[in-house]
């Protein structure tokens, strides 16, 4: 992950304007027609009926893209559209905040404006590893839901780090956040991805067992995209939310989704990015179209917005290839 400052400030907002520019160019598949003749009465003699048969459509090719592992499903039915190397585990960076923001979102009685208490120990945290930033201010009081668009958009590990404090158990930081990846795995057996697992809250690790397949990640999303608080967040572009600081003012943050193809790509709905040197870069993503909607991932692609492209395009019918200007971020944006 590359880490830059989010913007963050005491007082009025910033208002940042983002130019978002898209081109699309779709074209429809061909199908066959066929003509029947009336039938004859019953008085004349039988007459010879011509009918021209359908014209077969061709399926269209696979894509090439640059993953080492992709996986393409369809929403509505769960089948496969495409895959490359779809089982093979690999590290996935900060796409684990998915499964980090699922397990939140399914804490029994969640109440999304709790509040909660930045912790220096969280700012220590993403200076130590070098992580992506949410900037969140020690002392600031913020919303749960705050620190869902802080993890997912900027893909703040500090964020991250608060969601498994305030949702682990135990009597100490590192008690709590080894509980909170224990949910995590349960989650992810009760799912059946049976080549994933968690060593850690935000795609950090220390050992190497952070790890997931294409279609792993796949299941998940769509499993985790049927929550429609997380649905809102990943296809939010930016947000500005205000919090409580430990003095009573008040502070602006303005967050970012780094997720590019949001705004980009007509249909795209999410869902969340992934950068380490280990893991190279990685895109889980979703987009819907004419009433269909299929997710997506690509695990260490060089190029992974042209590969979630072509998947799409790929999952929608799109015969020639659409032609994408991806969204710019701000100078101060976070990459990941």
């Amino acid at each position: 992950m590359r880490r830059r400052r989010s913007s963050s400030r005491s007082g009025r907002s910033n208002t940042v304007v983002s130019a978002v520019a898209t081109t699309t160019a779709t074209a429809a598949l061909l199908s066959g027609a066929v003509f029947v003749a009336p039938a004859a009465q019953a008085a004349q003699p039988a007459a010879q009926v011509n009918q021209s048969a359908p014209r077969a459509v061709a399926p269209l090719a696979d894509p090439t893209v640059s993953a080492r592992g992709a996986y393409l499903v369809d929403d509505a039915t769960g089948s496969r559209i495409y895959g490359k190397a779809p089982n093979t585990r690999r590290p996935i960076a900060s796409t684990t905040k998915l499964m980090t923001v699922h397990v939140v979102l399914r804490e029994k009685d969640l109440n999304l404006d709790r509040k909660v208490t930045v912790k220096q120990a969280y700012r220590d945290y993403v200076t130590r590893t070098g992580s992506s930033t949410a900037d969140l201010k020690t002392g600031d009081r913020v919303t749960v839901r705050q620190l869902l668009y802080a993890a997912l958009l900027p893909s703040g590990g500090d964020a991250a780090y608060a969601l498994a404090d305030t949702f682990g158990t135990g009597t100490t930081n590192s008690a709590r956040t080894k509980s909170f990846i224990g949910k995590m795995n349960k989650r992810a057996a009760a799912l059946g991805l049976e080549n994933t697992r968690f060593d850690s809250f935000d795609g950090n690790s220390n050992t190497g067992n952070n790890y997931s397949t294409p279609k792993d990640l796949a299941k998940l999303a769509r499993n985790a995209l049927k929550n429609k608080t997380l649905r809102t967040v990943v296809g939010t572009q930016k947000t500005v939310r205000k919090a409580t600081t430990s003095n009573g003012g008040t502070r602006t943050y303005t967050w970012y989704n780094t997720n590019r193809l949001l705004g980009s790509y007509r249909g795209a709905t999410g869902v969340k990015t992934g950068t380490t040197t280990a893991a190279g870069p990685c895109l889980v993503f979703a987009g819907t179209r004419d009433g269909r909607t299929v997710i997506g991932v690509v695990l260490n692609a060089k190029d992974r917005y042209p590969d979630a492209t072509k998947l799409l395009d790929h999952g929608f019918g799109v015969k020639s290839s659409t032609t994408v200007r991806l969204r710019q971020l701000p100078a101060d944006a976070q990459r990941d």
